[in-house]
């Protein structure tokens, strides 16, 4: 896909989102409803999810009294599987999924596309592709963005550590491209690399033993701002200063205060924005009305480097993430 034309379909979903100040729209359609199933706010990013699914809810309802959003959290994959049966059982007219695990949720995601509801899968796959489009954030790009800041920040010479995520395809598309990045610089190393699983509590601990085992750091990756949160206590604690930079990723509003702020060892961060999920609440009610906004299968949310310069704009005080 043209990154050109991902841009501008992006640019399309967020001004459907955005534009209430224009006076309330009047759709000429049925009354759509829309089901957005998606992860229970139980980690950063995941209440994330959930702040800006709230936010398509509210701004949907408020400009067009023919749309209806119905959001339904789940905390494991069991649970959303059978409350997208609920929402079935409701006659939603689309469906926006972000998947707890891609197995088990298929099997339910295929009934729907079968009963003819309009499918968005956002961020994880399905094992089998029946939904209309997916809307995702560019794994590949995030680790490969993370990368060239840290060889700049470094000019291109250090010891660097990193903290992946959970073991899955998301997290692997990221290292890997972290790593194939890193490699192209001889002056740069990596020491270890080991799985924090997107836990801060696990960040803080694995950071302790990294602080522990290496004299000399340069920097840290860890890829994800719940992460870094839990590395920066663990740091903050030795009272080491041969690190010179802890980069995290996600987009967190704790972690773009602190580069808004100045902070040294933060001064940036990478962007996974959670919302996408409004993102493909604009495609489903687009989709639902026979409507779509583009015939592509895949639409990917390109990842972004937040520092000083663009801080205040990927800044929003009033979000859970």
């Amino acid at each position: 896909m043209k990154l050109k034309f991902v841009a501008a379909a992006l640019c399309a979903a967020a001004g459907l989102l955005f534009s209430t100040g224009c006076g309330e729209a009047k759709s000429n359609a049925n009354t759509i409803k829309i089901g957005v199933s998606i992860p229970a706010a139980d980690h950063g990013w995941t209440g994330g999810i959930v702040w800006w699914a709230e936010q398509a809810k509210k701004s949907w309802e408020k400009k067009d009294p023919n749309v209806r959003v119905i959001i339904s959290t789940a905390k494991d994959a069991a649970e959303q599987v059978d409350k997208i049966e609920n929402l079935l059982v409701q006659k939603v007219d689309a469906l926006v999924v972000l998947p707890q695990e891609p197995g088990p949720l298929t099997s339910i995601c295929t009934k729907a596309a079968k009963q003819g509801k309009y499918l968005v899968v956002v961020d994880r796959g399905l094992t089998k592709d029946v939904q209309n489009i997916t809307v995702a954030g560019d794994n590949a790009g995030f680790g490969k963005a993370a990368a060239d800041a840290l060889v700049k920040r470094l000019n291109g010479k250090g010891d660097i550590l990193v903290m992946e995520g959970i073991p899955c395809p998301v997290n692997s598309d990221r290292v890997n491209a972290f790593k194939a990045e890193i490699a192209k610089h001889p002056g740069m190393k990596i020491l270890e690399s080991q799985s924090a699983y997107w836990d801060t509590e696990k960040g803080l601990k694995l950071m302790e033993n990294y602080l522990q085992k290496y004299p000399k750091i340069d920097a840290v990756w860890v890829g994800d701002d719940d992460v870094l949160l839990g590395a920066l206590k663990a740091w903050r604690e030795s009272k080491r200063s041969d690190i010179k930079l802890i980069v995290g990723g996600g987009g967190g509003k704790q972690i773009v205060k602190r580069i808004l702020d100045g902070d040294p060892v933060v001064p940036l961060t990478v962007t996974y924005p959670p919302r996408m999920i409004a993102v493909g609440v604009d495609y489903a009610v687009a989709g639902a009305r026979k409507q779509p906004l583009t015939t592509e299968k895949r639409v990917v949310i390109p990842s972004e480097i937040v520092d000083k310069s663009n801080a205040a704009k990927f800044y929003f005080p009033d979000s859970a993430y």
